[in-house]
C-alpha cells in the first residue's frame, strides 16, 4: 500500500478525502481510491463555502501533526472532495506524522 503523500525537498504534499458538514472534525484512516491512490480521510463541521471546509481541514491537521496553521494549506483540488495539501517541514518527520494518523 502506498503512503497518501509525496516526500518534498521541504515538506510533503498530502492527498486528502475530505468530507464537509460532518458531525465533528476527525481524521479516518487511509482509505484506497478506484484509481489506486491513497488517501487520508477526513471529516470537518465546516461548510464547504467560501473556502470554510478548506480552512478548518487546514487547522485539523496542523493540529494533528503538531505544525504551525501556516505550515498546511491547499495547493489543489479546493473545490473537489480530494485535495493535496502542502506541508512545510522536515519531510521525514512529516511523513512519521501522517503514518502515525493514518492508523
Amino acid at each position: 500500500m502506498s503512503p497518501p503523500f509525496r516526500l518534498r525537498e521541504n515538506g510533503i504534499d498530502l492527498f486528502v478525502r475530505l468530507t464537509p458538514k460532518a458531525a465533528l472534525d476527525r481524521i479516518d484512516g487511509v482509505e484506497t481510491a478506484a484509481d489506486g491512490r491513497n488517501h487520508l480521510k477526513a471529516r470537518v463541521r465546516a461548510v464547504p463555502e467560501n473556502g470554510a471546509a478548506n480552512q478548518a481541514l487546514e487547522r485539523m491537521l496542523a493540529k494533528a501533526m503538531d505544525v504551525p496553521v501556516s505550515a498546511v494549506s491547499v495547493v489543489a483540488g479546493g473545490t473537489s472532495r480530494l485535495k493535496t495539501l502542502r506541508i512545510v517541514g522536515e519531510p521525514t518527520a512529516l511523513a512519521k506524522s501522517v503514518e502515525a494518523l493514518s492508523k
